[in-house]
């Protein structure tokens, strides 16, 4: 994720199937997010709050078959530095999916 554009975001699947988001921190707290998929166009729609959405597509089928298989997805947000090493978590929240 280190080419420092707020739209980059990135899919890891850890070793129980579970999928996590990781993009770069929005402005403003996160609150009762929600994550809504479309399997059919491999794409996705973050509800971060209710004003505002990150539209999430071109989603790998191994992820997209995981989340399908889950209730919640976490999602981390994470500071844009300019060395990667200095990156943190700006939010870590669970996002509900829905289709």
């Amino acid at each position: 994720m280190a080419d420092q554009d707020i739209n980059t975001y990135d899919f890891l699947i850890n070793d129980e199937d579970e999928a996590m988001l990781l993009l770069y921190a929005h402005k403003g707290e996160p609150k009762d997010s929600s994550i809504e998929l479309n399997v059919e166009n491999k794409s996705a729609i973050l509800h971060r709050t209710p004003t505002d959405d990150v539209y999430l597509d071109g989603i790998p089928d191994d992820v997209l078959d995981s989340m399908q298989d889950s209730d919640k997805l976490l999602v981390c947000e994470l500071s844009i530095e300019k060395d990667d090493k200095d990156t943190k978590i700006v939010y870590a929240y669970e996002a509900e999916i829905t289709d």
